[in-house]
């Protein structure tokens, strides 16, 4: 997570994202930077605006705006089951190696995740709280050319992105009947993402 006091943006870091090339690029810019542990980093709403917001709130007197970056679905999906299968990871209960893209996504779907395929919720992440706190500014991951020029409008910055937690090439394979069931067990993902302004 990012927080720009002057420019009053909160820029939340969800998993899968790209958001660790930001965080690298716009660190030296930003007034916080949270890093480590990962759950600070990648904090929820609901955890900044249990205690971020306050800070800013209480403190400062000033209201963030917040920002955030969605990956589609079936491709974010697909990013945790390639992440998971980088060479060090071989033998671990998470690693996915020796599972298909497919079954990696009917396990996604039950109700007790194993853990390999136990990795969140965008809608989850994004969720708005009862006080009226959430994403003020969502864009979509596979629209970069509209996320970095907000950022340098905004913060008034250039800046350079560099490629940060590659995750090994592999193609994503989901047969129809597993797409069609994902689709209708996690429609708000796919609802909160074609929400997205493109323009």
């Amino acid at each position: 997570m990012l927080v720009f006091y002057r420019a009053k943006l909160a820029f939340l870091s969800v998993p899968k994202t790209g958001t660790s090339a930001y965080e690298t690029a716009l660190a030296p810019h930003a007034d916080l930077v949270l890093s480590e542990p990962p759950a600070l980093k990648h904090a929820p709403v609901y955890r900044y605006n249990r205690f971020i917001r306050p800070m800013y709130f209480n403190v400062c007197d000033v209201e963030l705006d917040v920002m955030a970056v969605m990956r589609e679905p079936i491709s974010w999906l697909g990013s945790w089951w390639r992440y998971r299968q980088r060479p060090f990871m071989k033998g671990r209960p998470n690693a996915t190696h020796d599972i298909s893209f497919d079954e990696f996504v009917l396990a996604y779907m039950k109700g007790k995740k194993p853990s390999y395929a136990d990795v969140g919720s965008q809608y989850k992440f994004l969720e708005r709280q009862q006080n009226g706190t959430g994403v003020t500014h969502l864009f979509r991951y596979e629209d970069q050319p509209r996320l970095q020029q907000f950022l340098t409008n905004r913060l008034e910055v250039t800046f350079e992105l560099g490629r940060e937690n590659v995750s090994p090439a592999r193609k994503l394979e989901l047969s129809d009947d597993t797409e069609m069931r994902f689709r209708r067990k996690c429609a708000e993902e796919f609802a909160l993402y074609d929400s997205i302004p493109t323009a």
